[in-house]
């Protein structure tokens, strides 16, 4: 597909000198300050969605990195975990550079991950903005508080840094789900082995150039690159690393959870989703289609808190329909460095084939209304579709992480409430209403971690993000992630001798 004109600060040069750039050498790891090599020696091709060529060669992690990796982050807690404000200044001091760098940033995160620039623009902010929110938590954040017991004790509480943070970060949007948990876990003292996806490394080694560029200590933030299977699971079985962050789907949580019981970890599981739009008939419908059309075809569709099922009421659900399928009609498809584009090509030919399957499964079950179908024969670009299903049908219930919309009738308030927990899943809901008591009572009962209404999903850093059931085990943001990333202690006091009981 054709690249339009692009938009000044990024023209052909600047990309093609960036493809360039990545294409000379092979992406190495990043251990205890330095860029290394992969101990074995063997790489792997990282491949541009748009047309399935190789971008990259990058080093395969192994155990033995992992090892380099976990014992060069355990040796740098000792001295970063000291200085609450030595931590901020180095973070402000990365939330500067990732602007600095935002133009390469987006460049490697289309070209390696698919995401649209437009969209690609504001998840580079939202990764500046990680670490300089955060910056400001640093200090402020470890205070505990006293429990004093007349003029006899003191007690109080502190919180404390756990140690190393291996962070699992998943291929849809890497940059920005990276530094949401990078960001809190460093400044709150702890230090981070970073695993990045095996289908999007580009933007990780990057960031490990800014860290350098940053110059902070030696050890405190590494990157393993590598398959899931391998540097993935080396990380949830070290030792040394005793906290575990992972955003990604759900069978994975549930190996992570498995192979990291025997050291009794503490694990932040952020996973898949089916989560519904509810649009009630009094709903601004206007809006209420823009923020559907919006929340499943973002992101390419590959959005865990997508709106991917949209229960609608009866007596306007032939017309909705008619009018989301005219919407995803106009979507423009296209490369994702083209300025206009709404939707570019899925991640990776495997997964591109996932997706069709469901397609496939969608036509024989249940009423396909449009789209779905691949578009050329290089890259992995597919129209974005819409079914009409019932809740039950499988494309209904099985996460498909693609632009595929499945709308649903309902008759009443109690009928909704019920098809929308009918999901294994339980990460985001979406309540369209003028009646704000049922918007409030919808929220209330429905098994999601975190519902919007009227509106999408806005993400707002302080509040607790994460989901019930199949969808996560943790909630972060803000205080949330001070609670994951550290221990509360308890100290006692004695102001007076206390009385001893002498045994023996």
């Amino acid at each position: 597909m054709k690249l339009a004109e692009k938009t000044p600060a990024i023209t052909p040069e600047f990309i093609a000198q960036v493809r360039q750039r990545v294409a000379r050498q092979t992406v190495p790891h990043f251990i205890n300050g330095a860029f290394v090599p992969g101990e074995r020696g063997e790489v792997f091709e990282t491949l541009d969605p748009s047309d399935n060529q190789v971008l990259a060669r990058v080093y395969r992690g192994h155990a033995q990195d992992v090892d380099k990796a976990a014992r060069a982050a355990k040796a740098a807690f000792v001295g970063w975990k000291k200085s609450a404000k030595t931590r901020k200044k180095y973070l402000l001091r990365l939330a500067e550079l990732l602007e600095k760098h935002a133009d390469e940033l987006a460049v490697l995160e289309c070209l390696d991950a698919g995401q649209v620039l437009r969209i690609v623009r504001a998840q580079v902010a939202r990764a500046a903005e990680n670490f300089s929110f955060y910056a400001e938590w640093a200090e402020r954040a470890m205070e505990g508080q006293t429990f004093p017991v007349d003029d006899t004790w003191l007690n109080y509480s502190v919180r404390v840094p756990v140690g190393v943070c291996g962070i699992i970060t998943p291929w849809n949007a890497p940059l920005m789900l990276s530094t949401w948990r990078i960001a809190p876990a460093l400044a709150f003292g702890n230090t981070v082995v970073l695993k990045p996806a095996e289908w999007s490394p580009l933007t990780a080694w990057k960031l490990a150039e800014i860290f350098q560029e940053a110059d902070l200590p030696p050890g405190v933030f590494n990157v393993v690159q590598g398959f899931g299977e391998e540097a993935g699971d080396a990380v949830v079985r070290h030792p040394d690393i005793p906290l575990i962050a992972f955003t990604g789907e759900t069978t994975t949580g549930a190996l992570i959870t498995q192979n990291s019981a025997p050291l009794l970890k503490r694990l932040s599981l952020e996973l898949g989703g089916k989560s519904p739009v509810i649009i009630f008939e009094d709903a601004d419908l206007e809006r209420a289609l823009d923020a559907t059309v919006f929340q499943i075809y973002s992101f390419n569709g590959e959005r865990c808190t997508a709106s991917s099922r949209a229960l609608v009421q009866e007596n306007l659900f032939d017309a909705f329909v008619e009018r989301l399928a005219e919407r995803a009609a106009r979507i423009r498809v296209g490369h994702p460095l083209d300025p206009e584009t709404e939707v570019g090509p899925l991640i990776h030919p495997e997964h591109l084939a996932r997706v069709l399957r469901y397609v496939e499964i969608g036509k024989q079950e249940s009423r396909h209304v449009f789209g779905g179908e691949r578009i050329g024969s290089e890259g992995n670009y597919i129209r974005p579709g819409v079914f009409v299903a019932e809740n039950h049908h499988t494309i209904a219930q099985e996460e498909i992480f693609g632009p595929i919309l499945t709308v649903i009738p309902f008759k009443d308030e109690a009928d909704a409430l019920e098809k929308a927990n009918h999901s294994k899943y339980g990460l985001a809901a979406y309540v369209w209403t003028k009646d704000l008591s049922r918007a409030h009572r919808m929220a209330l009962h429905l098994e999601a971690g975190m519902t919007w209404i009227n509106a999408h999903n806005v993400r707002h850093l302080p509040t607790p993000f994460g989901g019930v059931k199949f969808s996560g085990t943790h909630r972060e943001g803000g205080a949330h992630s001070l609670e994951f990333y550290t221990e509360l202690k308890h100290i006692a006091v004695p102001l007076v001798d206390p009385p001893i009981p002498r045994f023996g």
